[in-house]
């Protein structure tokens, strides 16, 4: 089954829109790009997985100003799974107040609900080491 051309465009907008919202401190937004049920990982930043809009909301709010003031994504990747459920693969960069940045690579599950296409899991990978480590000396 192919994803019809809209829902890809509604896709992308979505990843696109997590970056206004929580630059813009619009986080009582989050349900615009989460399900209720979100499962937001952090695993590999050491930090576990969240689970749940609220708890989603508590983490930000915690992190207060260490969190970046510019969420950009780009090299967004649909690829279909099954029917109403998407796997989406994008990249992030985070820059910091002190103008420092880092970058991570968005693995979402994104799901067909009532309100349209909302992220019902997102895992984040952090970037960092040129190639993914290929070439280096071990």
């Amino acid at each position: 089954m192919t994803l019809a051309l809209e829902d890809r465009l509604a896709i992308t907008e979505l990843i696109a829109l997590h970056g206004h919202l929580v630059d813009d401190g619009e986080l009582e937004r989050a349900h615009e790009v989460f399900t209720p049920d979100l499962v937001y990982d952090l695993s590999d930043f050491g930090q576990g997985e969240i689970v749940g809009l609220a708890a989603w909301r508590e983490a930000a709010l915690t992190l207060g100003a260490a969190n970046p003031v510019a969420h950009h994504v780009t090299n967004v990747v649909v690829e279909e799974v099954a029917g109403d459920r998407v796997r989406v693969r994008s990249k992030g960069l985070g820059i910091k107040a002190d103008g420092s940045c880092g970058s991570v690579t968005y693995e979402d599950v994104v799901v067909r609900a009532e309100a349209g296409w909302r992220i019902c899991r997102r895992r984040l990978v952090a970037r960092r080491v040129p190639l993914n480590g290929l070439g280096r000396d071990s």
